[in-house]
């Protein structure tokens, strides 16, 4: 039993080089296990299920915290808490789901996923975290068993069973990975389901793939059903996330190390690799159809230009980005929402210029070191594979870079934190608890994962609402024209008018062309009474963006509180020349041409009528049109106006009593009454409704007298 056991001390080293036939393997393994059992010495690494198990706990533990969190105006308020589209599973949902680029995005079945949240926990923000959670979760159960498989490709050794510290090392490059910091953001954004459910099915396809052709064991018929499932599963990561059109581009690196299914380049095109050419055709074409769906969803969603936004800018957004997201992975402090795009980006600038001078230097050790370490040039082409794509060489957004995006491309760094705890850990079947190189190592790796884990339970409060979210950006110095802008929305949500107006002004500093700031700076002055500041940024926002109709029409209502109904009329004209179909902008014009001693009354009433048509919903609109009508002596037409007002608000007094006038006029006393008693059971204090029914009754009296 002894000469059979490979120490991990330090005389071992040449027992651990040697390769054992395979049965010996099976022999020595079965002995092995039976010499952990009974001798206390060994450390006796848990096998089959446990530590995926514990992985999900772990996981779930960590992040649980993120359950009090709630919707955020980070796109969860346009996605989630705005959107009605996806509150269900009926075919007009499905439909929508399948057809639409809402914000930008291709992603039906993480609408499925929104769409039996809706079902379970209706807009309650709890269910919609803990489903998120709960894939995050399962994720970092998947990444065990493909690390697993890849350090044991890597070691070459043919069984799992073989080895105890090649679970450990995959347990902690799970771990590292789910419980990072960089994490918080995919996991408690719930608007971010489109980062955790693409993951599942990412880590699916490339689990699948490695089954199929990480051994030669596998027989045909089931390496063909393994493909096929493979297949599915990345058509499944692309409807969850346009993103996941990379996955083909990682299997052929997965080929060329640890699978060892492609030789030298120069080999490439030899006939017997044909089959591993030819296989990833499916893959590479699906992926073209919805790369190419995908640049169209962007654009449409405000895709920069090349002239807007020149080639040499994105060059060194992408060497900024790359360090970034290495340099957060090791030191995860300071993380933001947003790192905003600067507004005039200068690749002349330090940043750049040394992101992308290391991004030179690791690429050339790599290279140079591909055949002593070819796991190295690897795990860097895996990166920049998966990252390549969110690093700005097709802009969107407002953001240089965003923690997000760390989700998949950082998966291999997890498994480079592994190494050192595989090496340190020794490569023999058993490990001496008692060694102190184990000691050390574990414990060195157990306070790396307790740190991480800390920092993440210090983020995730961060997205607890919206007004915490900004306000944290700011406290960690990224500070920014959005992220002002964005926390004096929600100041200004909350009425909070001076913290609104300070932010907003904020929002300006850094970017004096942002018209969006300069409306709602102008909407917060208009509530606080300051309405020729209010006129002087409306003006502002209009010159930014001449087709800003709710600047105009908020321009508009200004000038009317005023008393400036001329000008309020030509306003909502313009207005309206942008967007005729606004039922609001209809109403006000409207109203300010009634108000107006000179306004034409026809065409008040012609836009009331049009602003009920577009919106019938509108009982203030019914109520005003009535009463327009009855001066106009067109009693039946006012009659119909006030019944509609008073179906869609049956609380509505004053339309009663209007009614109940329209109706006495034209002798229907019996219909007036009843009118006339609605209106005083709502309102019994109603002095005009207690005299007109009185009225009526005293006129109906007289008719039966006669």
């Amino acid at each position: 039993m002894k000469s059979r056991v490979l120490k991990t001390s330090n005389d071992s080293s040449r027992s651990r080089r040697q390769r054992l036939p395979a049965d010996k393997h099976r022999v020595d393994s079965r002995r092995s296990r039976n010499s952990r059992s009974d001798n206390p010495r060994f450390l006796a690494v848990p096998s089959g299920y446990l530590i995926p198990a514990l992985i999900f706990t772990m996981t779930v533990v960590t992040f649980l915290p993120s359950l009090r969190n709630e919707f955020v105006n980070w796109d969860d308020y346009k996605t989630l808490v705005e959107n009605k589209n996806y509150r269900g599973l009926g075919w007009e949902h499905i439909h929508w789901m399948f057809t639409t680029l809402h914000m930008g995005h291709y992603q039906p079945l993480s609408w499925v996923t929104f769409g039996l949240d809706y079902l379970v926990w209706g807009m309650n923000p709890v269910g919609y975290h803990l489903t998120n959670l709960l894939l995050h979760a399962v994720n970092a159960a998947l990444f065990y068993f493909i690390a697993l498989r890849l350090f044991l490709l890597a070691d070459g050794t043919p069984s799992v069973s073989f080895q105890t510290t090649v679970p450990i090392a995959a347990g902690f490059a799970a771990l590292f990975f789910a419980i990072h910091p960089l994490r918080v953001e995919s996991v408690v954004w719930a608007t971010e389901r489109r980062d955790v459910l693409s993951g599942l099915f990412f880590l699916l396809t490339i689990l699948s793939y490695l089954k199929a052709n990480a051994t030669a064991e596998v027989d045909n018929h089931r390496r063909r059903w393994l493909m096929l499932g493979t297949f599915v599963f990345y058509f499944c990561a692309l409807l969850s996330k346009a993103i996941t059109v990379i996955i083909p581009v990682v299997m052929l690196i997965l080929d060329i190390y640890p699978l060892k299914r492609l030789g030298r380049p120069a080999t490439w095109a030899h006939a017997e690799f044909r089959r591993v050419w030819w296989e990833k055709v499916p893959f590479f074409l699906l992926g073209i159809i919805f790369g190419i769906n995908a640049i169209f969803a962007q654009r449409d969603a405000g895709l920069k230009s090349m002239a807007s936004y020149d080639l040499l800018d994105r060059i060194a957004q992408a060497a900024f980005g790359s360090v970034f997201y290495i340099w957060k992975t090791v030191f995860p402090f300071g993380l933001s929402p947003l790192y905003e795009l600067p507004v005039q980006l200068n690749p002349a600038d330090w940043p750049f210029v040394l992101s992308t001078l290391v991004v030179v230097a690791i690429s050339v050790c790599l290279f140079i070191a591909r055949t002593v370490w070819p796991a190295g040039i690897a795990l860097w082409l895996y990166y920049w594979v998966v990252v390549l794509p969110m690093l700005g060489l097709t802009q969107s957004g407002p953001q240089i870079v965003a923690d997000r995006y760390s989700y998949l491309s950082c998966l291999g760094w997890a498994m480079l934190a592994a190494v050192p705890v595989r090496y340190f850990l020794g490569t023999g079947i058993e490990v001496r608890v008692k060694d102190k190189r184990v000691i050390v190592t574990c414990g060195a790796a157990i306070v790396v994962l307790v740190v991480l884990g800390f920092l993440t339970w210090k983020q995730i409060p961060v997205w607890r609402n919206t007004e915490s979210l900004w306000r944290h950006a700011i406290a960690v110095g990224h500070g920014s024209s959005t992220v002002h802008y964005n926390l004096a929305y929600a100041l200004h949500k909350q009425g909070n008018l001076g913290g609104a107006i300070q932010h907003y002004r904020e929002s300006l500093s850094f970017n004096p062309n942002a018209a969006d700031a300069h409306y709602y700076l102008a909407d917060a002055l208009a509530q606080q009474g300051s309405l020729n500041e209010a006129l002087k940024h409306y003006r502002q926002a209009i010159d930014i963006r001449p087709n800003f109709w709710g600047a105009y029409h908020n321009w508009a209502i200004v000038l009317e509180q005023q008393g400036n109904l001329d000008e309020a009329t030509k306003r909502y004209r313009e207005a309206l020349q942008i967007n005729p179909s606004n039922a609001n902008i209809h109403k006000n014009l409207a109203i300010a041409l009634l108000k107006n001693r000179a306004g034409d009354h026809d065409e008040a009433i012609a836009h009331l009528r049009h602003s009920v048509k577009l919106d019938p919903q509108q009982s203030a609109v019914y109520f005003i049109l009535g009463n327009v009508l009855a001066a106009r002596g067109l009693l039946d037409e006012a009659a119909e106006n006030f019944q509609a007002a008073v179906q869609l608000k049956p609380a509505f007094t004053a339309a009663y009593l209007n009614l109940g006038r329209v109706l006495a006029a034209q002798g229907q006393l019996d219909s007036a009454i009843t009118s006339f008693r609605k209106a005083l059971a709502i309102d019994p204090e109603s002095a005009e409704a207690r005299s007109s029914l009185a009225q009526a009754l005293e006129e109906k009296n007289q008719k039966i007298k006669r």
